[in-house]
Formats: structure tokens, C-alpha cells, sequence
């Protein structure tokens, strides 16, 4: 361990016996933990970190973890803690990060991300929502749509038109959205689940001070390749144990089953394992080189792979449950916080991996990332490059 690490701990230590969790109200807790730097070691003094190398936050959080200390809940924050606090950190103004980043961290407020279009979907850059600048304010009019937990949202990071008149990718900005303001309307959007976690987001004549811009004017596409990459990591990276997830949980239907083994289905098995175990390795190679700057286009292929794996495992599973795998309990309309890959049935598992292929990027898309900017190929050819989106065909 090296002198970093040790003053690390030792400093972990001495914040936990001025703040014991036992007797510490967790928000209270929270907000001390980030004062102290110890939410990101690795951001600057002030804003969660102390500056530190990003590895040593395993130090920390194995203090903590090991002292029963309450965590900021990150599966409820993800689009937050994994796409927005990065883009606020790196684009951001300094009255900008602290004002957004604290209580993001401690979860008090939820964020989405207005990025999705039905017009332009996998074609981000094609998007029409409009933003117009009138003195120091923002209008924004579109629709936004596939929104994660647009319902519990405070804030959205967001992009629109600013500029129709030049090619597509160089006429976007990037903004901070409250979704209180008026203008902003949040609908369900019903998933072949029964549930709704995603949304439709109407932006009408809403008013966007220019303070709440990322980036520069007309920058937005950059500003968004930040959060993109994030994201992609966010998805494709998560940790888990070995044999953990879905493949765990086919694995274990396999040994408590017996009756419903065949050769057939134990090969399939058997080959998923071995790609599931891949793809953790994997993961954990990305989160090291992450340790070293920011995430590259690889975090594309990670969530690719995360995609085609979920949807071939629960396919598997279903088959290997057999009439029973086809089962669904309740079709009611619900509106999750998270998604229950482990705590639900066989057939949702099914249903809901479909999206997998779509949501954070589709992996046609993704393909084209991986074989332009990872594995240097032609890249596909763009005859709308050069044209003005606004005589873009529609």
C-alpha cells in the first residue's frame, strides 16, 4: 500500500469516529462524507475529492463498507453519479459544479437525460428540439422520449438545436434542465414489460437560463460525447461477482432442476458462462484503464457485449424453464425506480433484456463506433456531412 492509500484510510478513520454511522442521520452522513472529499477522491478539493489518484477510492470505500456506512443508493442516481456529475466536472463552470454536484451525489437530487428523439434515435445528431436565445434565456420547445426516470427527476442534462443552419453535428448545445419549470410535461411511456420507467418528455416554451449551458454555444455535440461515453461504461461496465447476474441465476435454475436439463441446453449454457465470465474480465480491464483519464469508444463494445449477453442468457433461460419460462404475473402499469433483472420472474427477464439493444446507444451504432474509432476501419460513408440540417430530408 502505498503512503497515499495509508493517509487515505487513515483519514477515512478518523471521519467515521467523528461521524459514526450507527448514530449519524444518513443525508447528514452523506453530505459530511462529500465536505470531507471522500464521495470522489479523485474530483478536486471542494467539490467531493481531495485530488487524489481515482484508484484510491476503493481504499475509502472499503472503510466504510466494512464500518456499516449508508451508500448514496447509486442505482437510483445512475444517469446522475455516471453521466452528468462527469460532464458538469469537465464542462462545467465553477458556480455550475457547486451548485450541481453535492446534492447530486447525496442523491437529493435525481437526474435524467433528454438526449432520445422520436425522429432521431439512433441518429442522436439529427434531433429537433429547438432552442432560441432571447437575452440571457434559453426557449426550448421538442419532445424528448425512452427518458429513465424523468418521473423522480429534478434535473435533466439536455440537448437541442441552436443552430439549423449549419451540418447537423455543429449546431447542437448542451444544457442543464429543471424539470419543474413549467413547460416541461412527463408522461409514461408503457414498455412490453406492463412497466413504465421510461417516459415521454414534452418541452413547451420552457425557459432555460443561460448559466445552466455546458459547454459553448454550438459545442453541444462534444459536450455530449462526454456523457455518451459514460454512459456506455455505466451500462456495459457494471461490477459483479463472478457468476453473478443473469447467468448466475440460469446456473443456479440448472443445478436445482435437474429434470429440466438436456445436452443441448447444457453446451448453451456452458458457452454463455464462459462469455459472462469474459465479459466481467473485461469490465475490470476498462475500469482500470478508466483510473488513468477519461473512457474511450471501447466502453462501446463493453455495452454490446452487455447487450447481446442479457438478451441470449434469458433467452436460454426461458427455454430451459420450458411452459413455465413462459409465465408473467402482472401486467399492471407500474412505475419502477430501478430495473429488476434478479427479483423477478424468467419471462420478464425476457422481455425487458430487449430493450437492452436499444437503450444507451443501439447496437447498430455501437458497431459503427467500434469499427471506426476502436478498430480504425473505413468509415461508413455520409452524405449529409457537409449539408445544413435544416435541408436535412425528413
Amino acid at each position: 500500500m502505498s503512503a497515499d492509500a495509508a493517509e487515505l484510510r487513515a483519514l477515512t478513520q478518523e471521519f467515521l469516529a467523528a461521524h459514526p454511522p450507527a448514530s449519524t442521520p444518513r443525508e447528514e452522513f452523506l453530505r459530511a462524507r462529500f465536505d470531507a472529499g471522500l464521495a470522489w477522491v479523485h474530483y478536486p478539493q471542494g467539490l467531493g475529492g481531495l485530488d487524489a489518484p481515482r484508484s484510491l477510492q476503493a481504499v475509502v470505500d472499503a472503510e466504510l463498507t466494512a464500518a456499516g456506512a449508508p451508500d448514496n443508493d447509486p442505482r437510483r442516481n445512475g444517469i446522475g453519479l455516471g453521466m452528468a456529475a462527469p460532464t458538469i466536472l469537465r464542462y462545467g463552470t465553477e458556480e455550475q459544479k457547486k451548485r450541481f454536484l453535492k446534492p447530486l451525489w447525496t442523491g437529493e437530487e435525481v437526474w435524467c437525460q433528454l438526449f432520445s428523439e422520436p425522429g432521431a434515435g439512433s441518429d442522436l445528431a439529427a434531433l429537433g428540439t429547438r432552442a432560441v436565445l432571447d437575452g440571457g434565456t434559453w426557449t426550448v420547445d421538442g419532445q424528448k422520449v425512452w427518458t429513465s426516470g424523468a418521473h423522480n427527476a429534478r434535473f435533466a442534462i439536455l440537448i437541442a438545436r441552436t443552430e439549423p443552419d449549419v451540418p447537423k453535428h455543429k449546431g447542437i448545445t448542451y444544457f442543464v434542465c429543471d424539470m419543474t419549470d413549467p413547460g416541461v410535461d412527463v408522461r409514461p411511456l408503457r414498455q412490453i414489460t406492463g412497466e413504465a420507467e421510461f417516459n415521454e418528455v414534452f418541452l413547451t416554451g420552457v425557459k432555460i437560463p443561460d448559466a445552466h449551458r455546458l459547454g459553448e454555444i454550438g459545442d453541444g455535440w462534444k459536450v455530449a460525447q462526454t456523457t455518451l461515453n459514460n454512459e456506455r461504461v455505466a451500462i456495459g461496465g457494471a461490477r459483479i461477482p463472478r457468476e453473478g447476474g443473469l447467468i448466475g441465476l440460469a446456473a443456479k435454475t440448472w443445478r436445482e432442476r435437474p429434470e429440466l436439463r438436456t445436452q443441448d441446453l447444457h453446451q448453451r449454457l456452458v458457452k454463455l458462462w464462459v462469455e459472462a465470465e469474459v465479459a466481467r474480465l473485461t469490465g475490470e480491464r476498462t475500469r482500470q484503464q478508466l483510473v488513468a483519464g477519461q473512457p474511450g469508444p471501447e466502453g462501446a463494445g463493453m455495452k454490446l457485449g452487455f447487450a447481446r449477453l442479457n438478451q441470449e442468457i434469458s433467452g436460454l433461460e426461458v427455454e430451459l424453464l420450458g411452459e413455465e419460462g413462459l409465465l408473467y404475473d402482472d401486467w399492471t402499469l407500474r412505475r419502477p425506480e430501478l430495473v429488476d433483472f434478479e427479483g423477478r420472474e424468467a419471462g420478464y427477464r425476457y422481455l425487458r433484456a430487449k430493450g437492452n439493444s436499444i437503450e444507451g446507444g443501439t447496437s447498430e451504432i455501437l458497431l459503427n463506433i467500434v469499427a471506426e474509432r476502436v478498430l480504425g476501419l473505413p468509415p461508413e460513408p455520409r452524405t449529409d456531412k457537409d449539408v445544413a440540417w435544416k435541408d436535412l430530408s425528413r
